[in-house]
């Protein structure tokens, strides 16, 4: 494999964090050279990042811990000093005696002139940027006060932060928070990146995240299994050319069931997310109360508010729920859509207030082509748990939904996560600026249409969440983040899907 291949590989895959320990020792001795190389390669590392990030910064705080993540501090601030930086270098323990590679790293400071200090809120006021090397990947449960008070300090402040590999007080493998987390402008992290990194609210923690492999990648790489995936729309082919012959029968023919009384706007969402995505048929199965405002936002969607089993059996798959509400309709609609989907094996793609009506369904769930599609407090309803219990560990609940209904989930927010019980791949794209309404809807059309054009589950749901995520991307760099319309996407969506923006 070309070295090239070879990060692009590595910075696609996801481990936790003892998998990494476990590892790197071997994979360093595979690789010819020694643990305390790699702290080495470690602490330059970071302070190029700092130089190419942050090319004026002449002031450096470093906090270090009293681990081998300490060890990388010290680096760290060897290489700035010695680049003509003024350094500072602050410990929790400044007294406390290291040991190995970490002990070797703290003299270097020392050879060179250096000092350890106490930390002091003042010492803030004087640096350029904060180099975080308090705690590791070995932080799993409270930290200690004296932790917690340097954290606080540094987030309350107004300084740029770079943390070295993970941000100290952040679980690696969840991304949960141990009490008090480091919110970093930028994080660097080494020989295989973290799950924790790149979810929920470990992705808000972290920042700009930056790997290196430290030069082991490819003897790493042999050794230790993925636990998941990062994708990006630049990692599927593009959708092959339309045959001139063909009709809109070709291009699948979707139903969308949803638009309660008051809710038509939901519907109408996805209905056109479909067409926009390239769907050849949308029909929509809404109250007799939101058929004129759903025919008069999109002529294209055909609208229809009775003969539900005629629609399930015109359509080649089927969208449910949003909008649906969870009235005497409602649950109507549903039961009669599962009950017909698990029947013939219809590709169904559920979500919004069909996923509640769900968490409280007592009969046999059984589909083979379904897409779940929840936030977190739908997860939560789903799995009877807590919100917090759901996004202090998001790769265990998508995997607990997926094996529960057999079905591929797409458990959506920050670094959305989609498991089809076997993998897991977690969508790199996406801003805050989509957390507005309707985006879930846009979302379970987008899926719905590519279910249409005879896409299995998990490869639409893949292309589904990145193509939806990076038209919210290319919305906000043009037009910034505040003000994202659901709607916005649309013409978006249709230009990714043909290539004409990337």
């Amino acid at each position: 494999m070309l070295d090239t291949e070879l990060a692009q590989s590595l910075a696609h895959k996801l481990y936790r964090a003892d998998q990494v320990r476990d590892n790197e020792q071997t994979a360093a001795k595979q690789s010819g050279c020694e643990m305390y190389t790699l702290m080495l390669r470690a602490g330059r590392r970071v302070f190029e990042k700092c130089q190419l990030h942050m090319p004026n910064s002449d002031n450096y705080l470093v906090l270090v811990g009293h681990g081998n993540n300490g060890g990388d501090g010290y680096i760290t601030a060897s290489e700035a000093k010695n680049a003509g930086k003024h350094v500072v270098v602050c410990a929790v323990e400044p007294d406390r005696v290291l040991q190995g590679d970490s002990a070797k790293a703290q003299q270097r400071w020392l050879d060179s002139g250096g000092e350890i200090s106490v930390f002091s809120p003042e010492l803030l006021d004087k640096c350029d940027v904060v180099i975080d090397a308090l705690l590791g990947t070995g932080t799993n449960s409270d930290i200690r006060n004296e932790y917690a008070t340097i954290i606080d300090t540094v987030n309350q402040s107004s300084k740029p932060v770079v943390s070295i590999d993970v941000p100290s007080g952040l679980e690696a493998n969840t991304g949960q928070s141990m009490g008090r987390c480091i919110q970093a402008d930028i994080t660097v992290t080494f020989v295989g990146i973290k799950s924790g990194l790149v979810t929920g609210a470990g992705k808000q923690s972290c920042g700009q995240l930056i790997f290196d492999d430290l030069g082991i990648g490819k003897a790493f790489l042999s050794l230790a299994r993925s636990t998941a995936t990062i994708i990006e729309l630049e990692n599927f082919a593009q959708m092959a050319p339309r045959q001139i012959h063909s009709h809109k029968g070709t291009y699948g023919r979707l139903l969308c069931i949803g638009g309660n009384k008051g809710t038509a706007g939901a519907i109408r969402l996805a209905g056109e997310a479909a067409l926009r995505c390239g769907t050849g048929l949308v029909k929509v199965y809404a109250h007799e109360d939101s058929k004129i405002q759903i025919n008069a936002g999109r002529p294209e969607l055909m609208v229809i508010t009775d003969s539900l089993e005629q629609a399930l059996e015109w359509a080649t798959c089927v969208v449910i729920g949003p909008g649906l509400g969870q009235d005497d309709w409602s649950q109507n609609a549903f039961d009669k859509t599962l009950q017909y989907c698990q029947s013939k094996a219809k590709p169904i793609v559920i979500d919004a207030d069909a996923l509640n009506l769900l968490s409280k369904y007592s009969g046999t769930f059984n589909m083979s082509q379904c897409v779940l599609t929840p936030h977190a407090g739908e997860a939560s309803r789903l799995l009877n748990v807590s919100v917090d219990e759901i996004e202090s560990d998001r790769f265990n609940a998508a995997r607990q939904l997926s094996q529960r209904y057999h079905a591929t989930c797409v458990l959506k927010g920050a670094g959305s996560i989609i498991d089809n019980e076997r993998h897991a791949w977690v969508v790199r794209h996406g801003n805050p600026g989509m957390a507005t309404a309707g985006m879930g809807d846009v979302l379970s059309g987008v899926l719905g249409a590519l279910f249409a054009q005879a896409l299995k589950a998990d490869v639409a749901c893949k292309y589904g969440v990145s193509l939806h995520a990076r038209a919210g991307d290319v919305l906000a760099k043009e037009f910034g983040q505040r003000g994202l319309l659901a709607s916005d996407l649309f013409d978006a969506l249709r230009a990714l899907i043909n290539h004409k923006i990337v």
